[in-house]
This record gives structure tokens, sequence and C-alpha cells, in this order.
């Protein structure tokens, strides 16, 4: 087979891979000032001189490298008051029928987070279409989710109902909007026709500038409105990882309700800083918490669900996965605390999904640890292996919250993953890597053919994202190999690993 890594360098410790290790440390260098991601100009045209001579077509390599190479997505947040079609609008922001659209007890929301891309911008959404609490009274609930939406976001789509007009609720939410002082695009929906945009009109009252009249349910209008979100959402986003000198470091501390959050910050910082109660749900307010640690200050975001004043048993699930979303996309790191005295829950696996997708660091830390017997610890090892294998490879720490047992475990586990997730594979050294492979392990014949990797780059980092360009398809079950060879390789301890494959098109093909 040809060897994958011709026209790159296989020095280990080259001067380019040095200099884009120490480039990647501050995200606004190498990506900053060129638009192939963490590939600096030299290292990136030998790549696309590699690419041609594969027969590859240079735009769809330079796509690839570019959607690859993004840092951390812009976080568009959805908000209005109850009916005013919030979950329709987002189904139409991402171009798919997603998220729920019934504002009933007992809808399941796995997700509150969602990738959109308009005009060629990739950006995240967050939905706040969630069922109401009536014993709260519209205006709270309403509140509750504008605020974690809003916490997280770099712009806002304020959505009104047109033909109803601005009501009290609707008041309370610029007023929200007002004291966070993030940019707004204000959603007049409902606007079916050119009739509908007297109505829309009326909205000017609210003070947020020109209402976009649009109709979610039809798509009329949500083109132009999506132009004025990319007008007010950043090229990046505003929240700067750490980069300021002396910056703390962020730690999104998640997990399901009554898992013991509130008590393991405490822990840590030594003294109360946050209300504990045995009822789930007592915090509501996003607490951050400048806590010095093993000799260094980091920030840690508390995330248990809702004050207890306001603590129903339903809803709370959505509560709490809307206030997670918003703080682990605030986040660097995010520690997931488990129950360890009980069986690992659908709501566990969903957390872990949530904080795997946002692609950040991850430590899971089993709380309770030093109330299990024998037996209890033989099963609960038997439901990681089983429940929580797609995370095998982050750090574990087996801790007690009232105790505080192996706290000082945590930073260590933290710094594993962080290094993990900022870790850059020169090219060249990457290249050898995958030529080794391919020649120890080819992908399997399929339908006569055997597709190879031909060579690849890792294109960003925060979490590692690899390109890898090949002859044919890459089945899934390959795909998981190379993952596990890349950690095996490179060590990735603590970090998601986001692969891309680009096929090369047959040549002479014309592109459509």
């Amino acid at each position: 087979m040809d060897h994958p890594v011709k026209g790159c360098s296989t020095d280990h410790h080259d001067e380019r891979g040095t200099d884009f290790m120490n480039d990647h440390i501050h995200p606004e260098g190498s990506g900053a000032e060129h638009d192939h991601g963490a590939l600096g100009d030299a290292e990136y045209a030998q790549f696309m001189e590699l690419a041609a001579e594969e027969g590859f077509d240079i735009e769809d390599v330079e796509g690839a490298i570019e959607e690859a190479g993004h840092g951390p997505l812009p976080v568009l947040a959805v908000v209005g008051r109850p009916n005013v079609g919030k979950s329709t609008l987002v189904n139409r922001i991402i171009g798919r029928r997603e998220a729920v659209v019934e504002d009933k007890p007992g809808v399941t929301r796995d997700r509150v987070t969602y990738e959109a891309e308009w005009a060629g911008r990739r950006f995240k959404v967050v939905d706040t279409g969630g069922w109401e609490q009536d014993v709260l009274g519209i205006d709270a609930s309403v509140a509750a989710q504008a605020e974690y939406a809003i916490e997280a976001a770099d712009a806002v789509v304020f959505v009104v109902d047109a033909k109803v007009g601005a009501t009290d609720t609707d008041e309370a939410v610029v007023r929200l909007l007002r004291k966070a002082g993030k940019p707004v695009v204000l959603c007049a929906n409902k606007v079916d026709g050119p009739s509908g945009e007297a109505d829309a009109s009326y909205l000017w009252s609210l003070g947020l500038g020109e209402p976009q009249p649009v109709s979610a349910l039809h798509g009329r209008g949500t083109g132009d409105m999506l132009d004025r979100v990319l007008e007010a959402l950043p090229e990046a986003p505003a929240q700067t990882f750490g980069t300021a000198v002396g910056g703390p470091r962020r730690i999104a501390l998640i997990g399901r309700p009554n898992v013991g959050k509130s008590s393991l910050l405490n822990k840590v910082a030594g003294e109360d800083r946050v209300v504990v109660n045995e009822l789930a749900g007592t915090t509501r307010d996003p607490v951050d918490e400048l806590i010095e640690l093993g000799g260094v200050t980091w920030k840690f975001v508390d995330t248990a669900g809702i004050r207890k004043r306001v603590h129903l048993q339903q809803g709370a699930d959505y509560y709490a996965s809307l206030r997670t979303a918003a703080a682990v996309e605030k986040a660097e790191v995010a520690v997931i605390l488990v129950d360890a005295s009980e069986s690992i829950s659908v709501q566990d696996q969903r957390i872990v999904t949530m904080a795997v997708e946002a692609g950040r660091a991850i430590v899971v830390a089993y709380n309770k640890w030093d109330t299990l017997d024998e037996e209890r610890r033989y099963y609960l090892e038997r439901e990681i292996e089983t429940e929580l294998g797609q995370v095998a490879w982050a750090p574990r720490v087996n801790v007690s919250a009232q105790t505080g047992r192996h706290m000082e475990k945590l930073v260590p586990a933290i710094e594993t993953a962080l290094a993990g997730w900022e870790t850059r594979v020169p090219t060249g050294r990457l290249n050898a890597f995958l030529g080794e492979l391919a020649a120890a392990h080819p992908h399997p014949v399929r339908g006569g053919k055997q597709p190879r990797i031909l060579f690849g780059t890792q294109a960003g980092t925060k979490p590692p994202r690899f390109v890898l360009f090949a002859s044919g398809f890459i089945e899934a079950g390959y795909r998981r190999f190379i993952e596990r060879r890349l950690r095996e390789e490179f060590g990735f301890e603590g970090t998601p690993i986001h692969i891309s494959v680009r096929v090369r098109e047959k040549r002479g093909a014309k592109k459509k």
C-alpha cells in the first residue's frame, strides 16, 4: 500500500511540532491567525501539497481542516414565555425535528443543546422550550429558564407571539435581558403573512430594536432572522479559557440532583458556601466559587438544580438539564459526580453524554465511597464497565463529600484531564503512526475493496480534533479502533476525541 507519510516530517520532536504545542496554549494564537485550525503556515503548506499529490480537492481539504479546527462554538439561547413557538423555531434553526414541541408534564427532554449551521457558520442553540410548572407562576418559571440560558449564551433570540403582543411576562424577560447585557435579536413569531407584519411592528415598544417577523411553523422570515443572529454572534465565543495571566481554570461540577455536588463544593472550599439540603434541587442560582486547591486557584461552578421553595418532583429534571448545559458550556473541565451507593442511572449516563458532546475534559468522581461494602464495590465495578464504558478514558476519583476522603486526588485528576484536552500531535508524527497502524491492521475488505487511511492531521485541540483523509468509506468500528490506538500512543487521558474522515472523490469526477 502507499505509505501515508510522504511529504511529512516524522521527527517526533521537530521545531515545528514544539512551536505548535506552545502556540496552542493560547487558542487565540495559531487558530486565529490562520484559517487552518492548529496548523502553522509551514505545516499547512506542506500538508496541502501532500493532499494535492493524493488527488484530493483542495477546497474540500481546506474546508475539512477549517471545520475541525474551530474552537468552542458560540452559543445562541432561544428564550420566551410558554407557547410562543420556541421549540418549533429551534427545530427550524437546526433543520430537523429534534426539540420537543409539547409543553406538558411527562415529556422527556434528554437534550437542551443542539448544533446548527447558517451561511457556512456553525453555532450551538440552547432551547428553553420546556414545559412550565404552574405552581411557580409563569413569571418565576420563565425567569428561571431565561437566567440559565442567558448565562451561557453569547447572543439571545427573544421569541414573542406577534398575534398576542407584548405581555407582562415578556416585559419581565426584557428586564432580564437588559441586565445581562447580551446581544438580542427580537423574533416576532406567528407572522404567517403580510397582514401579520403590522402586529410585529407593535413590538418596537419593547425597546430591543427591530422585530424580525417570522413564522417558525412555515419557515417564513427565518433566513433574515438568522442573518441578524450571525451579526449578533461573535466569530469566536467571548469566553477565553483561562488564557488571561493568572486566569483561573473553570470547573463545572455536574451530576444528577442530590448526588452531593453542593457538599463537595463546601468540602473543597473548606467552608459552607452553598446551601445543602437533603431535598434534591435546593440550589437554583448559579454559584461560581474561586477556590484554592493544590496551590492553584480554580473557578468552580456548582450546578445543582433549583431552590427548595420551587422544588417539585416533576419538572426538576428539565431545569437541572438546562442549568447543567449552561455550566458545561462555560467550563473547561466537567467533574461528574456519581452516587456510588446507588445503581448508575439513565440520568447519570445522560449527564456524561452531555459533557462528552460538549467536548469538555472529564473527571468522574464516585461519591459516598466510604459507605460501600465489599458486595456493592464489586457490583459498582461491573456497572462502571457496562454503563459508563464510553468514558473509560476519564480519570476516576473515589471520594466522600461528607468526610473529605481522597479530596487531595481531585486536583491531579483535573490537571491530567486538562493536559489531555490540550494535547496536540504534530502532523509528521501522526502520519508516521497512521502508516504503521494501517500496515499492521488494515481496514477490512468490503465489497471487494479495501479503503485506506492515506494521511491525516490534528486540526484542533480542546478537545483534540482529527481529520483523516481516506481512499474510501471508513467503518465506524475501524474509527473506534483508530481512536483507541491514538489513546494508547499519545495519552489523551480525560478528553473526548473527535475524528472526521474525508473520502477522496474518484479522479476526474465532477463536483456537483
